[in-house]
């Protein structure tokens, strides 16, 4: 009886144990998984945040304008496009600043000339598209002039590739390294009751049989670490935003929602599969071999 209740304890503690190892990883997973989206956003965001000056002949009417605006902002290198008249440009403070003279005053008119302000898309990334665009616009006759920061662009788009495959380098050997852990840590919670498994291939028990148990088991621990980790990476968030606001970490519901689906699957689809080989090698395994694994 005591060693019944001893064994009971010993099988308990390793699956609370490994329960928490795997609540633990997938944590760590979830954690990378926001970091690189987070990250990935950003990315694009910088990528679109590059100004390209569109200069236009004088005398262009509304329609005109609102004609030549709409079909540059049908490229796919275009996310949006903003007419800014000289008038407009004339009057800004910050302008004025800079020069700080009465240009119309001096010269008797306004020198300006009216623009469009267009804003790029992350595929102008893609040099050879990028100038075939400013060509296509430059051989227009409403449009004098294209100007847009090419080496801070070029750049930019270097700095945010490499950036990005050193983070999915970096993404994908912590998933190596977390499956591996995860891998053990179950083993490792078979191997405790490996000579139960014995015992039912002595007294006849089918492979299904044995499995299911031990499959089900494994469900029910994956979904188990699968909340523990939500919940722990969702202290995590609000603490963060709470003590380093400057962090600008913004809790949304939907997103810890599709996080949370995606850590309970995940803990779920990996403790079903790692159990079942761990099981399977030890029904397989000869029972005279069982006590040297």
């Amino acid at each position: 009886m005591k060693n019944n209740t001893a064994l009971k304890r010993r099988v308990l503690r390793s699956y609370t144990v490994s329960t928490v190892s795997i609540a633990l990883v997938l944590f760590v997973l979830g954690a990378i998984g926001y970091i690189m989206a987070s990250v990935f956003t950003t990315a694009q965001s910088m990528r679109e945040g590059v100004t390209m000056i569109v200069e236009l002949k004088d005398g262009l009417s509304e329609p005109q304008r609102d004609t030549l605006s709409a079909q540059i902002a049908t490229s796919e290198q275009v996310v949006g496009v903003r007419f800014v008249s000289k008038e407009d440009k004339l009057a800004d403070e910050e302008f004025r600043a800079v020069f700080d003279v009465d240009i119309e005053g001096i010269l008797g008119e306004n020198p300006l000339p009216d623009t469009f302000d267009v804003t790029l898309s992350a595929a102008s990334a893609d040099k050879e598209a990028r100038e075939a665009f400013v060509e296509e616009l430059e051989s227009r006759e409403e449009i004098t002039r294209v100007s847009y920061p090419e080496q801070l662009l070029e750049r930019v788009h270097n700095v945010l590739d490499t950036m990005q495959l050193l983070l999915l380098l970096f993404g994908g050997a912590m998933l190596v390294i977390s499956l591996i852990l995860l891998n053990n840590t179950i083993r490792l919670a078979i191997f405790s009751r490996r000579e139960v498994i014995n015992t039912m291939k002595l007294v006849g028990a089918t492979k299904w049989f044995i499995m299911r148990p031990f499959l089900n088991r494994s469900a029910l621990q994956g979904l188990i670490a699968g909340v523990l980790a939500t919940l722990l990476f969702a202290a995590t968030l609000c603490g963060l935003a709470h003590t380093m606001p400057e962090l600008g970490i913004v809790i949304r519901i939907e997103e810890l929602g599709i996080i949370a689906a995606a850590l309970v699957g995940v803990g779920v689809v990996v403790a079903v599969l790692f159990t079942l080989f761990a099981v399977n090698k030890f029904v397989n395994m000869k029972s005279n071999k069982i006590y040297l694994y």
